[in-house]
C-alpha cells in the first residue's frame, strides 16, 4: 500500500498531538527549527545522516 508523504505526517503528527498533548510552544519550535534547518548550511549533513 502506498500513502503519501504528506497524509503519512499528518496523521502521525494528529495522534503525536492527540495522545502525548505536547505545549503548542513546543510544537511551533519543532516545526519552524526544522523549517530552518531545512534551508540551511546543515541540510545536506542532515540530509545524509537521515539517509
Amino acid at each position: 500500500m502506498q500513502v503519501p508523504l504528506w497524509f503519512a505526517l499528518l496523521v502521525v503528527g494528529w495522534l503525536g498531538i492527540k495522545l502525548i498533548r505536547p505545549p503548542w510552544w513546543l510544537v511551533a519550535v519543532l516545526l519552524l527549527g526544522g523549517y530552518l534547518l531545512a534551508d540551511s548550511l546543515l541540510a545536506p549533513a542532515i540530509d545524509t545522516a537521515v539517509k
